[in-house]
Parts: C-alpha cells; structure tokens; sequence
C-alpha cells in the first residue's frame, strides 16, 4: 500500500472516531434533559395541583341568647325573681353586670370601692362529641340585714352567693344551674338559664 493511500485510510479511521463519539455525547445530552424535563414536568405538576387547593373557609358559629332568671324562695316559696338576657356568639364570654360601688375606708385616709350587686358571666361552646355547653359563674352580694350586721361596726356588712356550673344545652327550655341557701336566713336562691339559638 502506497504511502498516499495509508494517509486516506488513517484520516477516514478518524473521522469515523470523532464522529461516533459526539454521536454518544449527544444520546447522552439528549437523555438527561429528557429526564430533566420529566421531572420538572412533575414538579409543575403538583405545583399546579397545590395551587389549585385552596383554603377552606371558617365555619361561622352560631349566635344564642342566654336568659338568666334568679329566683328567691322563702320557705319553698318563690318571693322574687330577677331576670336578666344577654346575646352572644359561639366561644364568646359574655358578661352582665348590675350594682353600686360602694367607698370603703380601709385605712384611714385610704378608701376602696366594693361592687354590690349581680355578676354573671356566660359562654357556649360546642364540644368534641358535637354536644352544646353552656358554662356559667354567678355572683350576687347585698348589703346584710341590720339583724345579721354587728352593731358596733360601722362598716357595712356584705353577703355574697356565687353560683358556677357547666352542662349540656337543651335549648328554649329552662335549666337549673345551680342552688344557694341562705346561711343567714331561710332564704334559698336559684339561677336558672334558658338557651335559644339566634342563627
């Protein structure tokens, strides 16, 4: 073989190599942007399947009226009664308060005021097996009679009755909360509640 013809063969032999070689480096690139592509496909995907979800709106709560009613008995028999209402949303403390303030010197020079009257605080709450709750404190104080008071003190006398409880709702229909009697006197109190759904 001619030196001409070697030279021909050697050059055709590297072409062939240079050539097969990008032919590789090309499959290759070729498969890992395919791969690439693929997954961010993928993510893009599920980005627009998260974007598409979207929060759930809060379910409203419900609005009541709680109607208090405190009763006075003597001897079993009813001599008063005092009612009080009050409306609220679900989970909201609602709070009723009537009375006088009334200046007490604790020191001399120094005067404090105490609240005479009627406290009741009130909230509903719907429980984990979707029962209604109702939890109630109630506090009632008034000025002692003269009989109950010591004579020689010239500070007045207060009695105070708190009532605090908790139970299912049974709604529009009256439900007793709790009884106190009168250490003082013959006298008994009862509060009761009566629940009715506004909305």
């Amino acid at each position: 073989m001619t030196t001409t013809k070697k030279m021909v063969v050697a050059g055709a032999l590297m072409i062939a190599f240079v050539f097969s070689s990008g032919t590789e480096k090309a499959r290759a690139q070729e498969s890992q942007s395919s791969s690439t592509s693929g997954s961010t496909g993928a993510n893009s995907a599920g980005s627009s399947s998260t974007k598409s979800a979207e929060p759930r709106a809060p379910i409203p709560s419900s609005a009541y009226r709680l109607d208090y009613s405190i009763n006075e008995l003597e001897d079993g028999k009813k001599i008063n009664t005092r009612r009080y209402s009050v409306n609220g949303n679900e989970n909201d403390s609602n709070e009723l308060k009537i009375g006088t303030r009334v200046p007490v010197e604790a020191k001399q020079g120094e005067v404090e005021y105490i609240d005479v009257g009627t406290k009741i605080d009130g909230r509903t709450q719907t429980a984990h097996d979707g029962q209604l709750k109702v939890f109630v404190h109630a506090e009632m104080s008034s000025f002692a009679m003269p009989e109950q008071a010591d004579g020689h003190d010239q500070h007045p006398v207060i009695r105070q009755l708190r009532i605090g409880g908790s139970t299912v709702v049974v709604l529009d229909k009256p439900m007793l909360m709790g009884v106190v009697d009168d250490p003082n006197s013959k006298r008994q109190f009862q509060l009761e509640l009566t629940v009715t759904k506004l909305r």
